[in-house]
């Protein structure tokens, strides 16, 4: 299976490198990789500007947002959204693997 490598840097400063495994069918790894980024900039944007914001109130709202993004696929809902769970599994899992880094803190 090809692998994507992906560095996320946190508002917080914490680090993880990550290898997603891509899909057989991955038209653009590199595209992948940019809307990755793109909606995590997003996010960090809005909830630095949008005031309290509950990590679950994030997860809950990136979920819908997949289920309606899997809807719009021009293929039975039961196709879709399998493809949709078998992606966040992968990603969910690929994450468990990924080394988190945190930044120094303190005096020396």
């Amino acid at each position: 299976m090809t692998r994507m490598p992906y560095r996320a840097r946190t508002a917080t400063g914490d680090v993880f490198d990550i290898e997603f495994p891509l899909h057989e069918e991955t038209g653009d790894p590199v595209r992948v990789s940019q809307l990755v980024s793109l909606i995590l900039s997003a996010l960090d944007r809005d909830l630095a500007i949008g005031g309290e914001t509950s990590n679950g109130d994030v997860l809950q709202a990136m979920a819908m947002a997949t289920a309606i993004r899997a809807a719009m696929i021009h293929a039975p809902q039961p196709v879709t959204a399998r493809l949709a769970r078998e992606l966040l599994d992968d990603a969910l899992d690929a994450m468990e693997s990924a080394p988190r880094r945190s930044p120094q803190s303190g005096h020396a």
